[in-house]
């Protein structure tokens, strides 16, 4: 794994006084050195650290760290870059801080010169000289090139620096030069050992100088201090020789520190510098702070603490040696005290001028460490799981955490530590926070089983290498939905999640077969353990489908995001070769770029690439079924299943098992299915479900009936109503990978599969492996045409309208879901139809003839080279509707009755047809027919079942009218008797018929024939158009067709006088004939005749109608009119009518005509009407308007209000060779008898009316009816009669009537005197009519 960080900033190496340093230094020269510290997080946890090839505590980890993609350290060992500082901490919890990194620093300027002089002691001795063997000098033993050194009470100590100087006079060159040395041993107070260079050992006991430099001190107080660092600057190094050259000059400082007990430790810094420089040069010195004795920080007890630096070298004493130091400054550092336990991070101090800007960093990282299981190792070099020969998993893991790039562990260690999902932990391992994961919620077997795959060694063919299968290396460094984290780890190794029962498990897609790397079912599905939906397959489209993959990783190597390009001719099975898929030529170069998610190996990168073309191409399939419960809670994801479907198979070759004879013989369902028996080919299989839910095969041995007996045993005997399938070459079982299962309710479960190759494993890890394909079906070759064509012709519904259908069907053909069905209607152009079920329909059937061809497609679509023929001769729309049944009727009241029959059946009668109710007063069967009877009542929807009909002695017949105009052949009838009516008084009987001469009223293309003795449609032609003998001529008013329509206005109208309730009760008697009956006397269209025999004349009719109006019907008001166009206004202030309502108009004046006319529109003063002939009249023009009758409606018996009548006869016929003859027209009208108390009349209290002191004249509460001069001969003829109670009379009074109308009575009470006389009193009137 490796962490890089990017750069930044620029640096440059600077002089303390600001001057960049020169780069182009001349060999020897001196530099200045500034340096940067950067810190590095490498990750959450504790991990093993940098790769370290040499093993703990080498320093080749350094050729794992990367400064702008150069390691430190090269494969030699050898550095790549100066003044790298490498610091490490791997994330334990009870890490401490690293001290070499800074947090805050305080400086302190000095800028003092340092120099030799003057003293702080200077003494004379004597000494001698070991030489390089050493000796024995004084009882002190010398080592080579030592001396001892000869000083009374020096009071010198071990490390002290001093200035040696030979002053005898004998000196020899070699010992003449002043020595500055640090002294190595004091074996007396009056003798100490110094080291030399000198090997001279002639000087025995010579004469020297011993002396201390005074040096320059500074304090430190702060107990918080950490580092002091002390920066000194040499303005310039350089020596002037006599022969005009310059060399470099040296100088020699050292740093102690005294407590301020006077504790001193010295030198804490001993250092020389030589070099030649012309320019001030700074360098410094760091010091930490700690006790050399006790190795720990120093007490506060022990500050001030006093830093000394001492110039040891001596001072120039001419211009010619140029060594001068200056103290700059000091900087007091207190040290970054986090310890940040838990964090991995790493501390780099590099040389600025190294680089002129923050390099890019990279370190190859050794991560996390994680759980391993008990009793194995891991790869050092790989990270990989060991697992020894023969290990056995039981659920625990080792006690100590290790680094590991098992996928599956590092997945594990994801979900249950916080460092992913599991509990956040207190510093002491307390729980913090509960994670949203549980250890004891995860199937950690399933875990193992992917790890054991995972980290198994294989050879790649492409790198040649040996490497784990599978490897995480990743850091983790953004925030990202853990869904999606979960799922690319997983894929890492082909894997997913899924949750079961309470635990979070992973299904990974790997051979259930190690020892052959191939993928046995662990299920079996068939026809009888899913739904009868069955199974659903769904194939991906073919641009979905590549033949190229660019693999994108991280290249340990490159330290970059590297392509890896893997190709289907690579890989045998989907190359062009005869055992290819050959799918570039199928499906073109088409390349997809993947990234190989925590993929650091090529070789892995290269596999990912071969599985993904592999399963894009050839596991592109996905199944789709529902199941039950038996297997539902037995599968789950990644389970390989094998499918016998005998749909897309062509054959049965699986089901239930019967019996469970033996461990090696069971009696399964059925014998045969559809002619095709249980035979298998030699070699053939049996597999089944065992009890525990593990599916085992068997070779057969032999099959008789339903019987079937395998040539070794299975591991416990199958159960009865399991399932089992037969698998042979020849019909392979399907082999799919679960993808998902989904509870759909509590007993059956919705699965879905992708198509999985067992051998694609071996294919993805050695690319020469061949295809070889599975034989699933028998479903090759033609299929045979279907059987047993029938047709059947009905009437449907389609968008609410009545059509033909020919339903065509066919006995459907094993393993064949396709049709294409050929008809051609007549000498129509034949038209085609593919149908996926075994069965056609054919909408707007026409009457003629169809002729019909099926054939057969097989699965692949190849169709059959025989077909079916069938030829049918279809009707149409052509025939009756049925006759209507059922017909019954229920009284309402006085005026109606209730008719109900039977709905047709008859769909171009429901949809788009009428029914038609006519009735005639006749109760003869053979006089009351249905051309004999009108219509009572506008035609009926055919969707009805029941009508309200007037209450008529008679007949009532029904007949069924379909969309096309066709009428039921018979109709049904239902004969009524009225009963005795309640005693109502008859004030007109009117009949048009019984007049002398009869009809006398306004006629409208009607006549009064003699010879049919009633009134019927003339004829269409005038006198003067007849062309044929007129002696031929049965009859002169039929002369042409008969007209299509007529009426009859009544003769007289109806004034009761005022606004009574009047009771009709019509007379009306038609029937239907035909006249000048000849086809060769029929002139018109024959498209327009409905009938040809000549023996039923059903297509005309007529109807009653009646109008009313509240005004007497004599009425003559005055008015004006003015005429535009058509359009006559009528203005008549305040006029009171209706829109819709009838007027006769008199045109007093003017060119108008008159009329009855129907009022179009109205205004409060003004009505319109519309003329018949156009004209152009002034407004103010006289007119008188009668009154306002309403528009002519239906006549049905009944009781009507109004104050006038009149009525109307219309007829129709819908054949021009058929006639309407209305024989008996008229009506009967009369009032009913009422009774009226004087409850509830006005001058009533409590029903009793004071007679008063006079005559009382009392007012009915409604007027009675009694006779106009035409209705009853007089205003008189129906006088009610009068009834009278007295209240509280005694003997002898007595009551007179004197006079009644229809409006009131006159009422005297008298005594016996003949008095006058005021008593209360009842009345009861009875009399007819009710006026309002």
């Amino acid at each position: 794994m490796v962490r890089q960080v990017e750069g930044g900033d620029q640096l440059f190496g600077r002089t303390p006084d600001g001057r960049v340093v020169d780069p182009d230094l001349i060999e020897g020269g001196l530099r200045s050195k500034q340096f940067a510290t950067v810190l590095d997080l490498l990750g959450y946890g504790e991990i093993d650290g940098i790769f370290d090839e040499g093993g703990s505590g080498t320093n080749t980890f350094r050729k794992n760290v990367f400064l702008d993609n150069t390691p430190v350290q090269n494969s030699q060992g050898q550095e790549n870059f100066t003044d790298v500082d490498i610091f490490v901490k791997n994330g334990a919890s009870d890490q401490t801080a690293l001290q070499e990194i800074n947090a805050i620093e305080n400086t302190i300027p000095v800028s003092v010169a340092l120099t030799n002089e003057p003293f702080a002691t200077e003494q004379l001795g004597t000494y001698t000289l070991a030489g390089s063997g050493g000796q024995t000098v004084d009882g002190v033993t010398l080592g080579p090139n030592q001396m001892v050194v000869n000083v009374s009470n020096h009071g010198y100590s071990v490390d002290d620096v001093i200035q040696w100087i030979n002053t005898t006079e004998a000196a020899t060159v070699q010992t003449a030069n002043p020595q500055i040395q640090k002294i190595v041993s004091v074996p007396s107070t009056g003798k100490f050992v110094l080291n030399t260079t000198f090997e001279d050992t002639s000087f025995q006991n010579a004469n020297c100088t011993v002396r201390t430099t005074q040096g320059l001190s500074r304090s430190i107080t702060n107990t918080d201090v950490d580092k002091v660092r002390i920066t000194l600057q040499f303005p310039a190094l350089q020596q002037f020789l006599d022969d005009g050259d310059i060399i470099g000059a040296e100088v020699q400082i050292s740093i102690r520190i005294t407590e301020n007990d006077g504790t001193i430790h010295n030198p804490v810094i001993l250092d020389k510098t030589n070099g030649k420089t012309i320019s001030p040069f700074a360098k410094d010195y760091e010091i930490i702070l700690i006790d050399p004795d006790t190795n720990q920080k120093f007490a506060a007890s022990n500050y001030p603490l006093t830093l000394t630096v001492f110039r040891d070298s001596f001072d120039s004493q001419d211009t010619r040696t140029q060594n001068g130091t200056n103290w700059l400054s000091y900087t007091e550092i207190n040290t970054d005290t986090s310890a940040y336990q838990g964090f991995a991070y790493v501390a780099l101090r590099f040389n600025a001028q190294e680089f002129r800007s923050y390099p890019r960093r990279m370190y190859r990282v050794k991560g996390t460490k994680i759980k391993v299981p008990h009793d194995t190792t891991v790869d050092s070099t790989n990270g990989r799981v060991i697992y020894p020969d023969g290990y056995t998993f039981n659920g625990t893991f080792k006690t100590n955490k290790e680094w590991c790039s098992d996928p599956a562990w590092v997945l594990y260690d994801l979900l249950t530590t916080d460092k992913g999902f599991g509990d956040k932990l207190n510093s002491d391992g307390t729980v913090a926070e509960k994670g949203i994961v549980q250890e004891e919620n995860l199937d950690v077997f399933s875990f193992y089983s992917a790890s054991a795959y995972a980290s198994a060694l294989i050879t790649d063919p492409i790198t040649n290498t040996t490497e784990p299968r599978f490897s995480t290396n990743i850091i983790l460094s953004q925030r990202k939905d853990a869904y999606t984290l979960i799922n690319d780890l997983c894929a890492v190794m082909n894997a997913m999640p899924f949750y079961s029962n309470g635990t979070l498990q992973i299904s990974q897609d790997r051979p259930t077969n190690t020892s052959t790397n191939t993928s046995d079912p662990q299920y079996i599905f068939n026809n009888t353990n899913v739904t009868e939906e069955g199974f659903t397959y769904q194939n991906q489209a073919a641009r979905l489908k590549y033949t190229e993959v660019e693999v994108q990783y991280f290249d340990n190597q490159t330290q970059s995001m590297e392509f890896e390009l893997v190709t289907a001719d690579q890989i045998t099975a989907l190359s062009s070769g005869s055992t290819g898929l050959d799918a570039v030529n199928k499906f073109g170069t088409n390349r997809k770029t993947i990234k190989a998610f925590a993929c650091t190996s090529i070789g892995q990168a290269n596999r990912l690439g071969r599985w993904f073309l592999y399963s894009n191409l050839l596991e592109n399939e996905v199944v789709s079924f529902t199941t039950t419960l038996e297997a539902g809670v037995i599968v789950r994801p990644a389970t390989i299943i094998g499918i016998a479907d005998t749909v897309r198979s062509g054959v049965r070759k699986g089901g239930r098992i019967n019996t469970g004879v033996s461990t090696t013989e069971i009696v399964v369902d059925r014998s045969s299915i559809d002619g095709n028996d249980l035979s298998h080919d030699a070699g053939a299989t049996l597999s089944v479900v065992l009890p525990d839910g593990s599916t085992e095969t068997k070779t057969i041995s032999s099959i008789i009936g339903t019987t079937i007996t395998v040539s070794s045993a299975f591991s416990s005997t199958p159960q009865s109503n399991s399932v089992y399938a037969i698998e042979s070459p020849s019909t392979q079982l399907q082999i799919y990978r679960v993808v998902s299962i989904e509870e759909k309710n509590h007993c059956e479960y919705s699965i879905t599969a992708v198509l999985h190759d067992t051998n694609k494993y071996a294919q993805v890890e050695d690319t020469t492996v061949a295809l070889t394909p599975r034989t699933i079906t028998t479903l090759i070759k033609a299929a045979s045409p279907p059987s047993n064509l029938a047709a059947t012709e009905q009437i449907v519904v389609l968008r609410a309208r009545a059509v033909s259908k020919i339903f065509l069907a066919w006995e459907p053909v094993q393993g064949v879901k396709e049709y294409l069905v050929e008809f051609q209607y007549e000498k129509d152009n034949p038209e085609t139809i593919r149908v996926a079920r075994p069965s056609f329909e054919l909408l707007e059937a026409r009457l003629g003839t169809y002729k019909f061809a099926v054939k057969s497609f097989n699965a692949l679509g190849v169709i059959s080279t025989e077909k079916s023929e069938l030829t049918f001769s279809a009707v149409g729309k052509t025939a009756l509707p049925e006759d209507p049944s059922g017909l019954t009727v229920e009284p309402v009241s006085d005026q109606f009755v209730r008719l109900r029959f039977n709905p047709s059946t008859s769909v171009d009668v429901t949809h788009g047809g009428t029914i038609s109710v006519r009735h005639t007063p006749s109760v003869d069967p053979s006089v009351a027919t249905f051309s004999n009877a009108t219509e009572i009542i506008p035609k009926l929807a055919g969707n009805a079942t029941e009508t309200l009909v007037p209450a008529l002695t008679g007949t009532y017949l029904i007949k069924f009218i379909d969309d096309g105009g066709r009428r039921s052949d018979n109709a049904a009838k239902i004969i009524v008797t009225q009963p005795d009516p309640q005693p109502n008084q008859i004030i007109l009987t009117e009949r048009e018929d019984t007049d002398s001469p009869p009809f006398q009223g306004n006629k409208v293309n009607t006549f009064y024939s003699a010879t049919f003795d009633g009134l019927l449609l003339d004829g269409t032609l005038l006198f003067d158009d007849i062309t044929q003998n007129i002696d031929d001529l049965s009859n002169l008013d039929f002369a042409g067709p008969v007209n299509s329509s007529g009426s009859y206005e009544f003769q007289n109208e109806v004034d009761l006088g005022a606004v009574f309730n009047l009771t009709l009760k019509r007379r009306f008697l038609t029937s239907g004939l035909l006249v000048n009956d000849l086809i060769d006397s029929r002139t018109a269209n024959i498209d327009t005749w409905t009938e040809f025999d000549g023996t039923l004349a059903e297509d005309v009719g007529a109807k009653l109608l009646v109008a009313t109006t509240q005004l007497a019907t004599t009425t003559s008001t005055a008015a004006t009119y003015e005429q535009s166009g058509t359009t006559i206004t009528i203005t008549k202030n305040g006029h009171g009518y209706s829109v819709g309502e009838q007027v006769v108009i008199d045109f007093t004046a003017g060119s108008a005509t008159d009329g009855n006319f129907v009022i179009q529109t109205i205004t409060t003063n003004t009505f319109t009407v519309t003329a018949s002939v156009s004209a152009t009249i002034s407004s103010g023009t006289s007119c008188n308007i009668g009154p306002n009758f309403t528009q002519f409606n239906t006549f049905a018996n009944g009781e009507y209000i109004a104050r006038g009548f009149k009525f109307k006869c219309e007829l129709e016929s819908n054949d021009p060779a058929q006639n309407i003859n209305v024989k008996e027209l008229g009506f009967e009208a009369s009032v009913k008898q009422r009774t009226e108390t004087s409850v509830g009349n006005s001058d009533a209290t409590n029903g009793l009316i004071a007679s008063g002191t006079s005559a009382k004249t009392v007012t009915f509460t409604n007027p009675f009816f009694t006779g106009t001069a035409s209705l009853g001969g007089s205003t008189t003829a129906f006088l009610p009669t009068v009834g009278i109670t007295l209240e509280g009379a005694v003997t002898g009074d007595y009551f007179k009537i004197t006079s009644v109308t229809g409006t009131q009575f006159v009422i005297e009470v008298r005594d016996s005197s003949n008095n006058l006389k005021n008593l209360n009193f009842r009345y009861t009137a009875i009399g007819f009519g009710k006026g309002g």
